[in-house]
Formats: structure tokens, sequence, C-alpha cells
């Protein structure tokens, strides 16, 4: 089997694509795929990147089911199991648009705020690269609000990113620019640091948050905990010894 080369080729009719990590998320494809497409269709040229992370149920044969219903869909799968954040830059990657927007499997962003952040981009000054949901009311359990409370605060004392939410799923970023970004294990927790690290600005947009109705959390309190203290050391690097430099041609 020939190795597997992400798409690189940015298709001028395709406006967004839509990037969604999913590991062991069978019950949530269908009825999030339907959202997205209640969403954006008749609004915008877009696809669908569902990048499955060696599920050990049968997520890619639900997805593989459900492509007839849905033309916008693509699937990339995992070999090996390799995390959300590979996940996600496997899927820009893969992706042809030049807007990228992500959601997180499990259904609790909701599709439908994907029309605000484009709303805000419109609106925005151009060097703002990246828009971030924020999750205003969280509909998680008290040890998970309370572990996200206490990493956005110490992330935001450490790297003055001005984001009051990082771990929101729902985010619309440039590919291009996400591209540029060092890649690491578990940076998608960091996007808005390393896109200021390379120059460019991110604002937060409001969005809803809802419940899981299927499926299992797959973090625990002490996993990001832990996990958060050492990617905090090596991001906090990376802001101090990032230079950004204009240049111009003569």
């Amino acid at each position: 089997m020939a190795p597997w080369r992400p798409q690189t080729k940015v298709y001028s009719m395709l406006q967004l694509s839509v990037v969604v990590p999913v590991f062991n998320e069978r019950d949530n494809i269908p009825p999030l795929l339907a959202e997205i497409a209640a969403a954006l269709r008749g609004k915008i040229a877009f696809e669908i990147v569902y990048v499955d992370d060696e599920s050990s149920d049968d997520s890619v044969a639900v997805l593989a089911a459900e492509k007839p219903n849905y033309p916008e869909l693509r699937v990339v799968r995992h070999l090996t199991r390799s995390g959300q954040s590979t996940a996600v830059w496997n899927g820009v990657r893969a992706a042809r648009a030049p807007w990228i927007a992500t959601l997180d499997g499990d259904g609790q962003n909701d599709p439908a705020d994907i029309p605000k952040l484009l709303a805000a981009r419109d609106g925005a000054p151009k060097d703002v690269r990246l828009f971030a949901g924020w999750r205003t009311t969280r509909r998680d359990s008290f040890n998970k609000r309370i572990s996200s409370k206490i990493a956005n605060a110490v992330r935001s004392r450490m790297l003055r990113d001005d984001t009051p939410d990082t771990g929101c799923g729902l985010k619309l970023f440039e590919r291009e620019v996400f591209l540029r970004l060092p890649y690491f294990d578990h940076m998608h927790r960091y996007l808005p640091a390393l896109v200021k690290r390379a120059g460019f600005k991110s604002t937060s947009v409001p969005v809803g948050h809802r419940p899981r109705t299927a499926g299992t959390s797959k973090y625990g309190m002490l996993d990001r905990l832990w996990v958060g203290i050492a990617d905090l050391r090596g991001v906090a690097w990376l802001m101090r010894r990032g230079k950004v430099t204009q240049v111009e041609e003569i």
C-alpha cells in the first residue's frame, strides 16, 4: 500500500474545510454531520474532513456509510493512535480550502455557531487569523469545569495570550497560518499563543456549549493537569524564542 500523502492543492471554489477529529464517537457522527450540513449548505462552499484516530469501535464504518448522504464528506484514518492534535494537524493538511473550522467530534460544539465565526472574520482586521470559540456557559461535569478554569487561569498568566477559553474545540483559522506553526502533541490547546508568536492576532467569540449525549469523555482531570504543566513550559519557551521580522523585496 502506498503511503498516505496529504492534499496540498487548495481548491479555489472551496471556501471552508470543517475538520472533525474523532476517537470512538460512532453514535455522535450521524447527528453532527446533519447539523454541519444544515448550518452550511447554501451559505458557503465547504467540505467536511473527519479524521479517525484509530477508533476501536466502528466509527470508520459509520463514516463510510454516511458518505453517500454527504458529498462534502471526506474521511482520513490514522493507522496508529496519535491523539487529538495530530488528528487536527492531519485534517488541516488534507483540507482543500483556505480557511478551517474545527469541531470536537463529541457533539458538544454546535455547528450552528460556525456562521457566527465566519461573520466575525468578515468584520475583523486582516491581521486577525484565529477566531476562537468561547464557551461562556459550560455544560460539563463540575470536575471538568474546575480543571478547565484552573488551566485557563495558569495558561493566561504564563503565556499572556489574551484568550479566556483555549479548550473550546470550535475554532476558525487560516490554513496557511496554521501550517506555519510548530507542531507538537497537544498543540491544539495553545493555538492563540502560537498564532501570536507567528505575528498574528486572535479574537474570542462567544459560542454555545452542549452536554454530551453519547459516548464518554476521553480525558480526566489528572491527565489535563500533568500534561498541561509540561506543555506550558514548552510553549512558554517557544514564546520567548519566537521572533517575527518584517521584510521587503527591493
